[in-house]
């Protein structure tokens, strides 16, 4: 039923493929159905009666229909993936648009007392120039979510260290363009004028705007983020390489990613990191905007505080990770079973950690575990129970063990969803 269901709605998805709300729609109720079927079968009913005599048969039953109902619900998100990424770039081009008219009525408002300045006029062509810029490269990036592309990793989740370069590079940028618009009209004298004095009235204010001494924190804080934002990315890299990470796709970016980690929970070390960047950020143009001649300074404590974030983020991605690695196998009993060797047929519990990484507990990764035992490779069932699964677990697994292993001794690994195999553990099997 919830298969014939799924199936409805991936072909009515189909039909409406350019359609956002469709999509979702269709998506949220497909995921519903796939819900309703999975604790219907930890209930117990709807197996069928060809295989509720053996308990093997219908516990293979049961795991490949949640697969087949997760993979037709993984399809329907798939179909309407692009209506979304098209809805999320819309919404960023909004943004951007509107944060230029609050920055209009605000002017407007205040300019009302103390008179309309050069400032703000020079505030307002420099965020209608970045907004076209942004507008452009969002254009660019159309099918990739708009201006979330650059700051969404390989795993589809938006990036911490990311976000956190873009929005310092965008204050860098709309500063220096910023005092270049307001430097424009003091070139004008330079063009016509006649002398020493009209070049030193254009040198002078433009020292004056780009003092390197007094934007030094300034630019010791790009300094120190885009050095963060590289060495995340290189212990990213190498932490994949050695297989102590692993890292497995999300089917979309959320702003959640921004404080959390793969699996959802709230990260400390990406939430400090954000919020004291970010209000260093907000005081660096609250400076810009106390003092629109010259580059913004930032006090070297908040350098200093901003260094000691980056440090305590760059440390917890250091230590995230860990190698799935197998710790035992030993023979599943149970109730009322005779203490036995393992034979043919018989369930073996593999007892270790890692084995579901942060971000694989949805069906569908779960169903690309893999035992190795000896040439034979062996899908690891789903068990399912009201709420989730009780098979397979970040530090346990069931699996039977198949006819086609030969009695003696075989070796026993573990392939994650990520791709990563842990070490072998070598049982003994008899007749």
């Amino acid at each position: 039923m919830a298969v014939q269901e799924a199936r409805q709605y991936g072909e009515h998805a189909t039909a409406c493929a350019g359609c956002a709300h469709c999509g979702r729609t269709g998506h949220r109720r497909a995921v519903a159905a796939f819900l309703a079927r999975r604790d219907e079968l930890a209930a117990g009913h709807g197996v069928p009666a060809a295989v509720a005599h053996s308990p093997v048969a219908a516990r293979q039953w049961v795991s490949d229909e949640l697969a087949q109902s997760a993979r037709a619900v993984t399809a329907h998100g798939r179909e309407a993936g692009p209506a979304r990424l098209d809805l999320i770039r819309r919404g960023t081009l909004r943004t951007v648009w509107g944060a230029v008219l609050a920055l209009l009525l605000a002017q407007a408002l205040t300019a009302v007392e103390a008179g309309w300045t050069g400032a703000r006029t020079a505030g307002l062509c420099t965020a209608l120039a970045l907004a076209a810029l942004l507008s452009a490269a969002a254009h660019a990036h159309r099918a990739h979510g708009g201006l979330l592309a650059p700051l969404t990793g390989e795993d589809n989740r938006l990036s911490t260290t990311r976000t956190v370069a873009a929005s310092w590079l965008l204050l860098l940028s709309f500063s220096l363009l910023f005092l270049t618009v307001r430097l424009l009209p003091l070139r004008s004298p330079a063009e016509t004028g006649t002398g020493t004095g009209a070049a030193v009235t254009v040198t002078a204010p433009a020292a004056t705007a780009f003092d390197l001494a007094r934007a030094a924190g300034l630019l010791t804080a790009l300094a120190l983020i885009a050095v963060v934002t590289v060495t995340a990315r290189l212990v990213v890299t190498a932490g994949i390489a050695a297989g102590r990470l692993q890292k497995v796709c999300a089917d979309r970016p959320r702003a959640a990613d921004l404080l959390c980690d793969d699996s959802g929970r709230a990260c400390l070390a990406d939430v400090q990191y954000l919020l004291v960047s970010g209000a260093v950020l907000a005081l660096a143009a609250v400076g810009l905007a106390h003092d629109p001649d010259r580059l913004p300074g930032v006090p070297w404590p908040l350098v200093l505080l901003l260094g000691v974030s980056a440090a305590w983020h760059l440390a917890a991605k250091c230590a995230e990770g860990v190698r799935p690695t197998i710790h035992s196998v030993v023979r599943s009993r149970e109730a009322g079973d005779l203490d036995a060797p393992i034979r043919t047929g018989d369930d073996i519990e593999i007892r270790g950690r890692g084995f579901v990484p942060p971000g694989a507990g949805t069906p569908v990764p779960l169903t690309r575990l893999v035992v190795r035992i000896g040439p034979v490779h062996a899908h690891v069932p789903l068990v399912p129970v009201p709420g989730g699964f009780a098979n397979p677990t970040d530090t346990a697994l069931t699996v039977p063990l198949p006819a086609d292993v030969e009695p003696g001794r075989a070796e026993v690994s573990v392939v994650t969803a990520a791709g990563v195999e842990t070490n072998r553990v070598t049982i003994d099997v008899v007749d």
